[in-house]
C-alpha cells in the first residue's frame, strides 16, 4: 500500500462515521509564539480542546504534516524522522471509549489489514494518590475486540517502561498498563504537571509487533513501551476526561473529549510489514536517487540516507512555506536540517551541489495530496540551492585548512579555529580525522573548551562588558535560554535538593547546557519531573524582574543564590522569576516567562566527579 491511498483510506473511513474533514494548518503557526513549528495533530486543537467551539463542529477529522526538530538527533534509526505526517481525529461532543476503540481496530484490521495477532495496546494503571482509577474501560474495550479474533488478551500491571525493560513480556499478554509516564496526557506531560484547569486524562495506545529479530537487547527486555525497536507506536486515543482544580486534585469533567493521532508513516511501514518506514514509498524514490548518485546500496549505508532523506523533506516542506534558512529560530532549524544532510551526503561521497535533484523527487511524492510543494518548486530550488552553495564554500575553505593542520596530527585549539575562523562543524573535522585516521591531541576536547573560553573573554571585552551575563551572544534565542537556566536551576532545587549548587553553564542560541552537583545519576522520573516543573512556569508567564542591592543584603536577608560568591563587588544586580527564583546574574533576560517556548531536556549526563550535565533545548 502506498501513501496516498492509506491516508485516503483514513479520511474516508472517518467520514463515513461522520466526521468532518478539515485542511491542515501550516508548519509554522501564526499568532503563537510558544513553540517553533507544528509538532503534532493535536497542537492546532488545542483551543478547541480546552472549550472554544470549532467551526465545523464536533467531529474533526485530518492529516497533519509536522515538524519535531527535537527529534533532529534521533534520525538514523528506522523510526524517527523530523517531518511527518499525523493522522487525526477529534470527537469534542463527549466520551465513548467502546465505540472508539471498535471502530480504530476496525480500520486497523479490515482496512488496512493489518494482522491482529501483531497489535499490542497499553492503558494507564491508574494513580491512588490523586484517585483517578486504572482505565479499566478501556482495558476491557481492547480485551473485547481481541476475543472476537479468538486472540488471547491477558492484561499486566507494569508501572513504569523502565519496569517492563527489566521484566519483559510473559505468553498471552497483551494489554499493558503503564503509569502517567507514558499513558497520561496533559499540555505539560504527567499527572502532578498538569496545569490548573486544564483537561487531561489517560490515553490507550496501540503498538505493532515487527518481530522478536528486531528487538535490540541493549534496551533491556522487549515490551510494548520499549525502545529496543520490536515493538512500535502506530497510534493512540487519548481520553480527556478530567479537569485538575486549583487545589491539585482532579474532577471528572462534564463532557469528555477524544483526540486521535496515527503517523502515516510508521502505519505505512506496520501494513507494508517492514520495520523500516524508509522502504515505504514515502522515502524510497529519494532513496532509490541517492543510491544514483553515489553508486552505493541504502543496505550499507542506512544512517547517512535516512538522515538526507528525512532532512531534506523537512527543508522542502519548510521553503514551501516561504522559511528560507537563518541564524534564528525556524530559520535556524531548517539550516540545520540542510547542514546536517549536505554533511552526511559528503559522507556517501557527494561532493557536488545535489539538493536540485531531489526537489522534484520530493515534490513528487506529496503531490497528489499536497499539489502547493510542487507549485512552489522553482522558489524552493532557488532557496535550498543558494544554501547549499554557501555551506560547500564554507566546506571547502574548511578542508583546505584542515589538510594543512592535519600534517602534524591536530590539536584542540586548530579544531576551535577550523570552528570559529572557517565556520567547520566540530562534528564534521572529528568525522574527517577518523576516515583519515589522523591523530587527534583523548585532551583536544580540554584544548578546545579552553579555546573556545579564551574566545568568549575576548569578545567579553571588546563589547565593554555590554552582555555581563557572559553569554555567547545577545541575539533572541540566547537570552531565552539564559532565562531557562534560572528556571531550570530552581526545578533543580525543588525536585532534587535546596543544596543543589550550578557548577558551570554553556548557553548558546542553539541550546542550554548545564552543570550542577549532583552524587549520582538523574532517574527517568526526576528527569521528567524538572522538565514539567519548568514547563510549568513557563505556561504560567511569570514576570521577570531585576534590582541592584548590596551584596550581603542579596546573598543573605534576600537568600538571592550566587554561584561565584567570590567574583561578586559590593553591589550586585538580583533577577527575580516571580516567587520562584532570585538569582544574582547580569542579564540580559526576557521579560517573561510565557515567551520562552516548550522547554525539554534532550540529555542527562556526567560531567565530572559529583557534577551531573543537563543539555536541553526550548522548542
Amino acid at each position: 500500500m502506498e501513501a496516498n491511498e492509506l491516508r485516503q483510506k483514513y479520511i474516508d473511513f472517518m467520514v463515513a462515521h461522520g466526521y468532518v474533514q478539515v485542511k491542515p494548518v501550516g508548519l509554522i503557526l501564526e499568532g503563537d509564539s510558544t513553540t517553533l513549528f507544528t509538532s503534532s495533530g493535536m497542537q492546532p486543537m488545542v483551543p478547541y480542546l480546552l472549550g472554544e467551539k470549532h467551526p465545523s463542529g464536533t467531529l474533526i477529522t485530518n492529516s497533519q504534516p509536522c515538524i519535531r526538530a527535537q527529534d533532529m538527533e534521533e534520525v538514523g534509526d528506522n523510526r524517527h524522522t523530523t517531518f511527518f505526517e499525523m493522522l487525526g481525529d477529534w470527537s469534542l461532543n463527549g466520551l465513548n471509549k467502546k465505540q472508539q476503540i471498535e471502530w480504530l481496530f476496525e480500520f486497523l484490521t479490515i482496512d488496512l489489514k493489518l494482522d491482529p495477532n501483531r497489535l499490542y495496546v497499553s492503558c494507564f494503571i491508574g494513580d491512588k494518590k490523586n484517585n483517578i482509577p486504572r482505565d479499566d474501560e478501556s482495558a476491557d474495550a481492547w480485551a473485547g475486540v481481541f476475543k472476537k479474533h479468538n486472540i488471547e488478551a491477558k492484561s499486566v500491571e507494569i508501572g513504569s517502561s523502565e519496569n517492563g525493560d527489566k521484566r519483559g513480556m510473559k505468553p498471552g499478554e497483551r494489554i499493558f498498563f503503564y503509569d502517567d509516564g507514558q499513558n497520561w496526557w496533559s499540555r505539560n506531560g504527567g499527572i502532578d504537571s498538569t496545569p490548573i484547569g486544564d483537561p487531561c486524562g489517560p490515553d490507550s495506545e496501540v503498538f505493532f509487533d515487527h518481530g522478536e529479530e528486531t528487538h535490540d537487547p541493549s534496551f533491556g527486555l522487549a515490551h510494548p513501551a520499549s525502545d529496543g525497536g520490536r515493538f512500535v507506536e502506530i497510534c493512540n486515543k487519548v481520553w480527556m476526561q478530567y479537569k485538575r482544580l486549583n487545589d491539585g486534585g482532579f474532577e471528572p469533567l462534564e463532557t469528555g473529549k477524544v483526540d486521535f493521532g496515527g503517523g502515516l508513516s510508521r502505519l505505512l511501514a506496520a501494513v507494508n510489514d517492514t520495520s523500516d518506514m524508509f522502504l515505504t514509498d514515502l522515502y524510497q524514490p529519494i532513496i532509490r536517487e541517492l543510491e544514483k548518485l553515489t553508486g552505493k546500496k541504502y543496505e550499507d549505508n542506512t544512517e547517512a540516507m535516512r538522515i538526507v532523506a528525512d532532512h531534506l523533506t523537512g527543508a522542502v516542506w519548510l521553503a514551501s512555506q516561504n522559511l528560507v534558512p537563518s541564524n534564528k529560530e525556524q530559520g535556524y532549524v531548517m539550516r540545520r536540517l540542510l547542514r546536517r544532510s549536505i554533511l552526511k551526503a559528503l559522507d556517501l561521497g557527494i561532493e557536488e551541489n545535489f539538493l536540485g535533484q531531489l526537489i522534484s523527487i520530493i515534490a513528487g511524492i506529496y503531490d497528489e495530496a499536497y499539489p502547493e510543494i510542487g507549485k512552489n518548486a522553482k522558489k524552493v530550488a532557488d532557496i535550498l540551492e543558494n544554501e547549499e552553495k554557501t555551506f560547500r564554500k564554507t566546506l571547502n575553505r574548511g578542508l583546505r585548512v584542515f589538510q594543512r593542520f592535519s600534517e602534524a596530527g591536530l590539536t584542540g585549539k586548530e579544531l576551535f579555529m577550523l570552528h570559529d575562523t572557517f565556520g567547520f562543524p566540530l562534528e564534521l573535522s572529528i568525522e574527517e580525522a577518523d576516515k583519515r585516521k589522523i591523530k587527534l591531541s583523548d585532551d583536544w576536547q580540554t584544548e578546545f573548551n579552553q579555546a573556545m573560553t579564551e574566545q568568549r573573554e575576548r569578545s567579553k571585552t571588546a563589547t565593554k562588558g555590554m552582555f555581563k551575563g557572559g553569554l555567547e551572544d545577545a541575539g533572541e534565542m540566547t537570552v531565552k535560554y539564559h532565562t531557562t537556566a534560572h528556571l531550570l536551576l530552581s526545578a533543580l532545587h525543588k525536585v532534587l535538593s535546596p543544596d543543589v549548587e550550578q557548577k558551570g553553564a554553556n548557553i548558546t542560541a542553539e541550546r542550554l547546557r548545564f552543570d550542577f552537583s549532583w552524587p549520582e545519576k538523574l532517574t527517568p522520573e526526576q528527569i521528567v519531573t524538572i522538565e514539567n516543573q519548568v514547563n510549568e512556569w513557563i505556561l504560567a508567564d511569570l514576570p521577570v524582574a531585576h534590582d541592584e542591592y548590596d551584596t550581603d543584603y542579596a546573598l543573605g536577608e534576600l537568600h538571592a543564590h550566587g554561584s561565584f560568591r567570590e567574583k561578586y563587588g559590593d553591589k550586585v544586580t538580583v533577577y527575580s522569576i516571580d516567587d520562584i527564583s532570585r538569582e544574582v546574574c547580569g542579564g540580559p533576560h526576557v521579560e517573561r516567562t510565557g515567551l520562552l517556548g516548550k522547554f525539554k531536556i534532550t540529555k542527562e549526563e556526567s560531567s565530572s566527579a559529583g557534577v551531573r550535565r543537563i543539555k536541553a533545548i526550548l522548542e
